[in-house]
């Protein structure tokens, strides 16, 4: 059965929260909010926190540069997934993943579905793992990020959660990059 072992301790990892738009600012970004509110609440350290334009070029970058950073564990990013011209941030982050975590949009779906309805295919949601860190990229909605956290991230970011979780393969995720 799945759950919480409270015998194990618990692990606070850093993470970064990056909202991809083009018209949102840290006054009036409630998505990057909900995902700050529930990282800190949920034990984790925030690390980092920005907003990008709708720019493969910028997105990558910021992305790419948290994940060589020894500080962040995992990076969160909200909008920009969806089907319009300027949602682009499937498109600049997939290269960037080593392994592909398909598993995370099935997931996503399924959870969004329930409250969502057929609504949830509008979303090119996606997870994977870049340099040894997380990443998952969400839709720009605090409800999809409520979704997300709640019914996948809060419990695979806990180390207790059984019978398995992301925090315990952590120091395994860059096997590949110490070979020569």
């Amino acid at each position: 059965m799945a759950g919480i072992d409270e015998t194990r301790p618990f692990v606070p990892l850093g993470i970064a929260v990056l909202t991809v738009s083009d018209t949102r600012t840290l006054a009036d970004d409630r998505s990057g909010d909900t995902l700050a509110a529930r990282i800190i609440d949920g034990g984790h350290r925030l690390e980092a926190r920005a907003i990008v334009p709708d720019d493969k070029a910028r997105i990558a970058a910021q992305v790419e540069a948290w994940t060589l950073d020894d500080t962040i564990d995992v990076v969160i990013t909200t909008g920009g997934t969806g089907f319009t011209g300027r949602d682009v941030t499937p498109e600049a982050l997939e290269p960037l993943f080593e392994k592909r975590m398909d598993g995370f949009s099935a997931v996503f779906h399924r959870i969004s579905y329930e409250k969502i309805g057929t609504s949830t295919i509008q979303s090119r949601a996606t997870g994977g793992v870049a340099n040894a860190t997380f990443i998952f990229v969400l839709p720009g909605s605090p409800g999809a990020c409520r979704d997300a956290w709640d019914g996948i991230l809060k419990q695979q970011l806990d180390y207790r959660h059984m019978p398995c979780n992301f925090v315990e393969i952590m120091p395994r995720l860059g096997e590949h990059l110490k070979r020569s």
